[in-house]
């Protein structure tokens, strides 16, 4: 079942966000975090890092496994998602370089670096509280429309809808990746929390959906009609539909 909270502009998104995922890490001092990139999630983790600097907020003893990764891209590329949660989180926080897992798009077998990243989701005893963002077209992670429910951590053709989202944050299209590594819908079911962002009325129609359309593998955020603990926290333009 899906709850909304409804706030006012992309600020209060990010502040309920973060007061949330604080509350999980005060809590449960060594959580388990799922976390996503791309522009909306960035408020967030500029929230929880003024609360590590001004409010004491530790990450000692947390654990990360973000949701996705482009095939091709090294860590230090400046469009990686690596890079970008360095940038935008983990380097201005005190959480552990080992306690950070992120897909690696540039492995050899990329088949056996997908397998190896849900065991070691397992082995961490599973994700304690899973960020999502949601695609134009309803995805989440990158679980295209189409994905199985049942689908697992594995690699992915991206939709040209998603690469011309994406082109923005690159010189050209012919930059974006084609392809990239993502926790499968069935992996992402598995958090015990799911906390969902998004803002603007570009989502509106996905957010609109995602709640109140049929469960269906061409809107996969659809999906998430069925956990038990889900919270989407929505401003009022991506509410508009609702």
């Amino acid at each position: 079942m899906i709850r909304v909270l409804i706030v006012k502009d992309y600020e209060e998104v990010s502040r309920e966000a973060a007061l949330r995922i604080a509350e999980i890490i005060r809590s449960k001092p060594d959580a388990v975090l799922g976390l996503a990139t791309g522009s909306t999630p960035i408020g967030c983790y500029r929230e929880l890092i003024r609360m590590h600097k001004m409010e004491g907020l530790s990450f000692s003893k947390v654990s990360t496994f973000n949701l996705d990764e482009y095939v091709g891209l090294a860590p230090d590329h400046p469009q990686s998602y690596h890079y970008y949660m360095f940038q935008n989180l983990f380097n201005h926080v005190d959480i552990k370089v080992e306690n950070i897992h992120i897909p690696n798009g540039v492995a050899e077998d990329l088949d056996e670096e997908c397998l190896n990243y849900e065991e070691s989701i397992k082995r961490a005893g599973g994700i304690d509280l899973q960020l999502l963002g949601i695609g134009r077209n309803g995805h989440i992670g990158f679980n295209e429309p189409g994905s199985s429910f049942e689908s697992r951590t594995r690699v992915v053709k991206l939709s040209e809808q998603t690469r011309m989202d994406n082109a923005r944050f690159f010189k050209s299209l012919d930059e974006v990746p084609t392809h990239a590594i993502t926790m499968g819908i069935a992996t992402i079911m598995e958090a015990k929390r799911i906390i969902l962002l998004a803002s603007g009325e570009a989502k509106a129609e996905a957010i609109s959906k995602a709640i109140k359309g049929p469960k269906t593998v061409m809107v996969p955020a659809s999906a998430l009609q069925d956990h038990e603990d889900c919270l989407f926290i929505v401003d009022r333009k991506a509410a508009s539909l609702l």
